[in-house]
């Protein structure tokens, strides 16, 4: 036969009386801190002095405390406070939880310092060739003990290792955002079309036709580099290689060479523009502009030194 209806309430209200989470039933760290306080010194007042509160305030956390558990801890009178034989009691088990507290905390801090030790940046090439070096100049004023590794390589590789675990910050220019990434807009930029100074497109004065330019074998960069997801995007898929490299500075070379005409980022080739080494060839009816955007894995953002760098490339 099943419980009466009496028993049952009884039951009811007995699970009701005694909350399942530790959080409502044990005191916090502060009001064990306290207690510890009031045991060595002999006093609520210097308790509340050594631990910077008021005294109101230590007597509302000692009586809170009292009710909570169920029982009086410390005995107050003019001489001063003194614990109570429950009160002793359970100052000897908050020792052990605050000693354990304190040790937790320690780890916590040392799990900090291993992290904060090292940077691991991966950053497609224009990124990592022009932006990245004054980032990283001044991120070391800022935090001179922790040691950065870089590697620079297109934007699907920077994708890779980000969801590989293989980089903390990633730096990437194309189109889109990578699947599995969160990211941030940090600068804007724009790739224009160059050439060396003898090539016809030099010398040429009506700008150059998207059409004309889909038409014309170009030095690119590869495939999955975020130059080429931003040309290929504007160009519907035309652009013709002459030849594809796999960094900005040989195919600027290559471009320098008079090899053949190029598209590359503003950012690359201002020296080249100023010196005369290369020529910007103004385009007619298509704009190649593009974000430049950090980027980390969806749901982990940046922290530690990470964090530092991506506040960096916003000033």
């Amino acid at each position: 036969m099943g419980r009466s209806s009496a028993e049952g309430e009884r039951a009811g209200q007995g699970g009701q009386g005694v909350p399942g989470s530790l959080a409502h039933r044990v005191p916090d760290l502060g009001a064990m801190e306290l207690l510890l306080a009031v045991a060595r010194l002999g006093s609520l007042g210097g308790a509340a002095r050594e631990l910077g509160i008021t005294q109101p305030a230590a007597s509302s956390r000692v009586r809170s405390m009292e009710r909570q558990l169920g029982v009086a801890l410390v005995d107050r009178s003019p001489r001063g406070s003194r614990l109570t034989d429950a009160g002793v009691l359970v100052t000897d088990w908050a020792r052990r939880i605050v000693e354990a507290a304190e040790a937790f905390d320690a780890g916590a801090q040392a799990l900090r310092d291993r992290r904060d030790s090292r940077l691991r940046v991966a950053a497609s090439m224009t990124i990592a060739e022009y932006l990245l070096p004054g980032w990283l100049v001044a991120l070391r004023t800022q935090l001179p003990d922790t040691a950065v590794s870089l590697l620079a390589g297109n934007s699907a590789t920077v994708a890779a290792r980000l969801l590989a675990d293989e980089a903390d910050l990633g730096f990437v220019e194309g189109v889109s955002v990578p699947a599995g990434l969160d990211s941030a807009v940090i600068a804007h930029d724009r790739l224009i079309v160059v050439t060396a100074p003898g090539h016809p497109w030099a010398r040429r004065r009506r700008p150059l036709a998207a059409s004309e330019l889909a038409a014309t074998p170009l030095i690119l960069r590869e495939k999955g580099s975020g130059t080429r997801q931003v040309l290929d995007a504007a160009l519907g898929g035309l652009a013709r290689p002459l030849i594809e490299l796999s960094s900005t500075t040989a195919v600027k070379a290559a471009a320098v060479s008079g090899a053949g005409p190029s598209v590359l980022s503003e950012l690359a080739v201002g020296e080249e523009l100023t010196t005369r080494r290369l020529v910007s060839v103004p385009l007619a009816d298509v704009t190649l502009a593009r974000d430049l955007r950090a980027v980390w894995p969806t749901g982990h953002r940046p922290t530690g030194p990470a964090r530092q760098l991506l506040s960096l490339t916003r000033m």
